[in-house]
């Protein structure tokens, strides 16, 4: 697959850089990166653009301002790509107005394209969560699913002490954050792993925001952890130790009762 990274700073950067480091052999990545001063729409995308890019069958969109959003049209016109991937992590880089915008411009050139919000939601054949899941029909993008969007995990367990033995990463997030918890898991124990899994990736430097998403009244930040305590929590959910809470003044002893004289 031949694959075009739109980047405009280091949030692209590091998805670039991960992609590079992990993705298959025989995949073929080009980046380019898009002048960090750009309007907010774009009117003449040759100002901006080089005379040419690389053949692409894909364009992942990575950039930090919405005037990106706005040349990948002429982008896709460039590469001949067929398909593109635009992640929402941050609503102020590609609003949702925008986002149906240009899926339309695309649509009409005959390009397919999907806006997983956040990049961490993208299966090979949905993106998003709760309410907001979609589902795809697109090989290009699910090929890239394979291999990377919402965190995968292999993990084994040993069951004579319940911790993790090991932990393989079926599929990573784009921007590695999935292979930075695999490393950290290693050790604890089948009861904290859901929780610590989520601890990890706050620490690691995910680009969801924290503001307030209005379409799943959340930051994407949230969303984006919950991802992974979801997949490690299903993962280990057989060897963890059920706890039992008694309330206080509970009693679990038969009442008598007193028959009525």
């Amino acid at each position: 697959m031949r694959l075009l990274v739109v980047i405009s700073g280091d949030y692209g950067q590091r998805h670039a850089d991960n992609l590079r480091a992990h993705a298959p052999g025989d995949w073929r990545i080009e980046v380019w990166k898009a002048p960090r001063l750009l309007p907010p729409i774009v009117d003449d995308a040759e100002e901006f653009l080089p005379p040419t890019l690389p053949a692409s069958d894909l364009i992942l969109s990575l950039g930090e301002h919405p005037g990106v959003a706005t040349l990948l049209p002429d982008i896709a016109k460039l590469t001949g790509a067929q398909a593109v991937i635009a992640p929402i992590d941050n609503a102020a880089w590609l609003p949702n107005g925008l986002a149906r915008q240009v899926e339309g411009w695309l649509k009409r050139m005959g390009v397919v394209s999907v806006f997983p919000k956040p990049f961490c939601t993208l299966t090979e054949t949905t993106y998003n969560v709760i309410r907001q899941k979609k589902t795809y029909d697109i090989p290009l993008v699910a090929e890239f699913a394979r291999y990377f969007g919402r965190p995968g995990f292999q993990i084994d367990v040993d069951p004579s002490t319940r911790q993790i033995a090991s932990v393989a990463v079926t599929r990573d997030a784009c921007c590695g954050c999935a292979r930075f918890v695999a490393e950290k898991l290693v050790g604890l124990s089948a009861d904290e792993a859901e929780f610590e899994s989520g601890m990890l990736h706050h620490h690691y430097p995910c680009q969801a925001t924290m503001g307030v998403d209005s379409d799943y009244n959340d930051t994407l930040l949230h969303v984006s952890g919950n991802v992974m305590k979801d997949e490690v929590a299903g993962q280990v959910k057989p060897f963890r130790q059920i706890e039992y809470f008694v309330p206080v003044g509970r009693v679990d002893a038969p009442v008598k009762e007193e028959s009525n004289p």
